[in-house]
């Protein structure tokens, strides 16, 4: 006896429970087919269904590893197959076999179902009935196994789109009796009611909203079989990364992205991955990579195809072009996003070959009208010799989210409640918003991210009335954060969403349409689709073997200021220092102690420069921050922010420049930064800058003439200790009888130049070397 314990189906196991699903189904909508096929064997029609439905079981048995039920199925489909290639005749005794083959395929599927024992005996005999010339067997019943209750219904995918629109409707009609409720005195039982359907309407929404709903596994299940034969027939070798199964899509949905998703991996394999001697000498790995993932954005799946192959060669598709008769010099005069859609002209292919998979120019046009017929857009992100990356946006059809409303003048924009981080004013204390080379940069609690002005990205004149200040949301992308300016944020609502029009859709910027409790349409804006039309650059990890760290593809740069220096050079500093860029007056720098200062902010910070100031009257300055440690770094303008390559070639002694790099062919100094805050930076903090007390001084010498000198020498100079603050050395005079904290280390100062003895330990108050010399060794004494 083989216990069918071992089937036991886990609750989570969907793809079991469907199976067990179908299979009932079809064994309900067979029985009377089997019967008529009895009575008349030769009915071909009859037989066909009979055989797809033991064919379909044994497949699913070889996926789920059901052994009993693929043994069963699979000698029953050799019968059934020798019987339509005429091979043989369906006599009495074949057909029996066969029904009672099917009878204790249900028989098995109830038992998986229940998690029951269901004993094997008699199925040998069942599979030795199908053999020809045998002798009818009769199977013995072995007791009838209790149904379990079906807990799931197959429905028509148009009642769920009914379902769907009667939900969206009561969600609108909620939100205007709520809104309506708000513009006068509410009754609490009133409110308390309103509060209840609420919550009811929103369990209803989450519910509806899961029926159309599958996991993306179904898309994704095949790939790997398809990836290994594909591959094989090319003779290449590719290993696929798959991730983000769990992410769930409308069923619909799944099944229109089926054909992309294919067309679009079978081309990485054949156009895009090299074969193993290409990449052998392109000092590549042989086994190419690919990666397959989904993951959710707003109201929006974005599946991304990415491979470590040779990219799009677009001077290629333009050869091609020209050869069907298309104007050479208007293709060579595109920029690079428009030559690199050239993919998607119809007809055209990179491949010179036709082959079984690709080189009859049908494909990437076919691919983007299906998506864009769903809503939906198609992304490429090329580097060429490293790899193409195709990212798939498709909308999740009817849906309902929740939504903040913003304003810009007068026109009114959705954005997804979960893509936001938290929403501040412009004018807060902890706000700030500078230019850094022509690109506006928002410093939000110590972060700088990039600021994005909606009315500006989307050509919308408006102006802030005088004394308002504008909103800044912040919004969260997969690969960062960026500030979205804004006039106003109106609200807070749950908003039904559907793909808007392909003209509005394929300008990347909206995820859909909305039509809110007000009846003015409005739409639903994309933040990864708007950081890109704004040119924000996320740098994300490419990818990576898993036995080789080594990465495959574009490794991305140290963002960086280039800026145009006092002495007529180019050159830059990592961002990451930079804390802003600002215009001063030149008469807020002077030369004083040996050095030029800055006054800003009610501060002096040292002044680095490479050049003169001359005489202009205003003054760029760097201000360079490492923590505490700020100095200015005066420039003649702020250029532009760039990314620095990999490789520096160094300068051949410390000093202000690190090194060079080459930045669109130009030779660019780098700012050294150990430079400048070795030379110019002074440290704040207690632990490196030693307190020094002054004691006793009633006469005010030395806060006037040794206090300058000991904070130039890096002390921090106090007449006074705070609570529970200690010296690192006391400074007194030595005629004063006792030193205030005379606990702690002590250098007396003595008025005459000759000490009084052999034993006087006291410093001639002017010699200024001594006097360092004396606290230098009492601080260093104390630590010890």
């Amino acid at each position: 006896m083989v216990p069918a314990a071992n089937w036991r189906r886990d609750p989570m196991d969907d793809l079991l429970q469907e199976f067990i699903a179908e299979t009932r189904e079809t064994l309900e909508a067979l029985s009377g087919e089997i019967v008529a096929w009895e009575a008349h064997p030769e009915d071909r029609a009859r037989l066909d269904a009979i055989f797809r439905f033991v064919h379909t079981v044994k497949g699913s048995c070889g996926f789920l590893d059901l052994p009993r039920l693929g043994r069963l199925s699979h000698s029953a489909e050799d019968v059934l197959a020798q019987v339509r290639s005429g091979d043989r005749k369906p006599d009495r005794a074949l057909v029996n076999a066969v029904l009672a083959v099917v009878d204790r395929i249900g028989e098995l599927v109830e038992a998986i179902d229940a998690g029951a024992s269901l004993d094997d005996t008699g199925e040998d005999l069942l599979i030795a009935a199908l053999a020809e010339g045998s002798a009818e067997v009769a199977q013995a019943s072995n007791g009838a196994i209790q149904r379990v209750a079906s807990r799931s219904v197959r429905l028509n995918v148009e009642l769920l789109d009914r379902m769907m629109s009667g939900m969206s409707d009561m969600v609108l009609a909620r939100n205007e009796l709520a809104r309506r409720l708000r513009q006068g005195e509410i009754d609490p039982a009133v409110e308390a009611a309103l509060e209840r359907l609420s919550l009811t309407v929103g369990e209803m929404r989450d519910t509806v909203t899961r029926t159309r709903m599958q996991k993306i596994d179904a898309l994704f299940s095949a790939l790997p079989r398809m990836v290994r034969d594909t591959a094989a027939g090319l003779g290449k070798s590719v290993m696929l990364q798959v991730e983000g199964s769990d992410v769930e899509l409308d069923r619909e949905m799944i099944e229109v992205m089926r054909d992309p998703l294919v067309h679009i991996v079978r081309n990485a394999i054949d156009h895009g991955i090299e074969s193993p001697a290409e990449r052998r000498a392109a000092a590549k790995r042989e086994n190419g990579r690919l990666s397959v993932s989904a993951r959710q954005s707003g109201n929006q799946i974005i599946v991304e195809i990415a491979d470590d192959g040779r990219g799009i060669d677009t001077e290629r598709l333009i050869r091609k072009l020209i050869a069907q008769g298309r104007n050479e010099r208007e293709l060579r005069a595109l920029p690079e996003r428009a030559k690199l859609d050239l993919i998607f002209q119809p007809g055209l292919t990179s491949k010179d070959e036709v082959s079984d998979i690709s080189g009859r120019g049908v494909g990437m046009d076919i691919v983007r009208a299906s998506i864009e017929q769903i809503g939906g857009r198609i992304d490429l992100d090329n580097a060429p010799g490293k790899g193409l990356r195709i990212a798939i946006h498709v909308p999740l059809t009817l849906s309902i989210i929740s939504a903040i409303v913003v304003g810009v003048s007068k026109q009114r924009f959705a954005l997804p409640r979960q893509a936001i981080e938290e929403i501040v004013t412009e004018r807060g204390d902890q706000i700030r918003i500078d230019m850094l080379g022509g690109s506006r940069i928002a410093t939000v609690r110590d972060r700088r991210i990039p600021l994005v002005d909606l009315g500006e990205l989307l050509g919308i004149e408006h102006r802030q009335a005088f004394g308002e200040a504008q909103m800044l949301a912040i919004v969260s992308v997969s690969e960062g954060s960026y500030a979205l300016a804004v006039d106003t944020v109106l609200d807070n609502e749950e908003l039904v969403i559907k793909p808007a029009s392909p003209a509005v859709m394929t300008t990347g910027v909206y995820a859909g349409q909305t039509l809110p409790d007000s009846g003015l349409p409005m739409l639903m804006l994309d933040c990864a689709g708007m950081a890109r039309a704004a040119g924000l650059i996320f740098h994300r990890d490419t990818l990576h073997d898993d036995e080789d760290e080594d990465a495959v593809g574009e490794t991305p740069g140290t963002p960086a200021l280039l800026f145009a220096d006092l002495d007529g050079k180019r050159r830059a500093v990592p961002l990451a220092i930079v804390d802003r860029v600002e215009q001063v007056e030149s008469a807020s720098v002077r030369f004083s102690a040996g050095s030029h200062r800055l006054s800003i902010d009610g501060r002096i910070l040292p002044l680095a420069a490479q050049g003169e100031v001359g005489t202009r009257a205003k003054l760029s300055v760097l201000r360079l921050k490492d923590g505490d440690n700020e100095v200015a770094y005066a420039i003649d303008e702020a250029l532009d922010i760039v990314i620095l390559p990999e490789e520096i070639a160094p300068a051949r002694e410390p000093g202000p420049v690190a090194g060079v790099v080459l930045l669109d062919g130009e030779q660019v100094e780098l700012l050294d930064a150990f430079w400048v805050f070795g030379e110019f930076g002074s440290d704040d903090e207690e632990d490196v800058a030693p307190v020094c007390l002054l004691a006793g001084d009633s006469d005010g010498w030395m806060a006037s003439f040794v206090r300058p000198m000991l904070e130039a020498a890096g002390y921090r100079v106090v007449t006074q200790l705070a609570s529970g603050e200690t010296a690192a050395v006391v400074l007194t005079q030595s005629d004063l009888a006792e030193a205030d904290g005379a606990a702690m280390p002590v250098v007396r100062l003595r008025r005459r130049k000759a000490p009084r003895g052999a034993s006087d330990d006291s410093v001639y108050r002017y010699d200024r070397m001594g006097l360092l010399s004396a606290l230098e060794a009492r601080v260093a004494g104390g630590r010890a």
